[in-house]
């Protein structure tokens, strides 16, 4: 579980660069538009979940040896989809203005959802 250890700690990583970034350089790039303050919201929301989930991984990589059937490294790979389409698509609206990316944040947010589920079905299957 290395890897999902490893994917974790870069998951983290990134996670606190990018809110650092939103919370000190992103103002004066995108802070005086009509829409800045929102964007703003977009980039605090897309970290604090980054973030979040980059410790679900790391929780799910020190568990996964302790649980059968391999579900709690799947729902760290579902974690990193997560990461990827619900903070992602917030990032890059945040930067682009680009709402129509919107339609792709619900997607990463199921996929969230389903990780944590599937870390529970884990932990009751034992």
């Amino acid at each position: 579980m290395k890897s999902l250890l490893l994917l974790g700690a870069v998951n983290g990583f990134l996670a606190v660069g990018l809110g650092a970034f939103g919370a000190h350089g992103l103002q004066s790039a995108v802070g005086y538009l009509p829409d800045g303050p929102k964007r703003l919201e977009w980039w605090e929301t897309a970290s604090r979940y980054h973030l979040t989930h980059a410790l679900f991984i790391v929780v799910c990589a020190l568990v996964a040896d302790r649980l059968t059937g391999g579900m709690a490294a799947r729902a760290a790979w579902l974690a990193f989809a997560g990461i990827l389409l619900f903070s992602g698509s917030l990032y890059v609206m945040t930067v682009t203005g680009v709402r129509a990316l919107g339609a792709v944040t619900p997607v990463g947010g199921l996929l969230l959802l389903a990780a944590w589920l599937l870390l529970a079905v884990a932990a009751v299957k034992g």
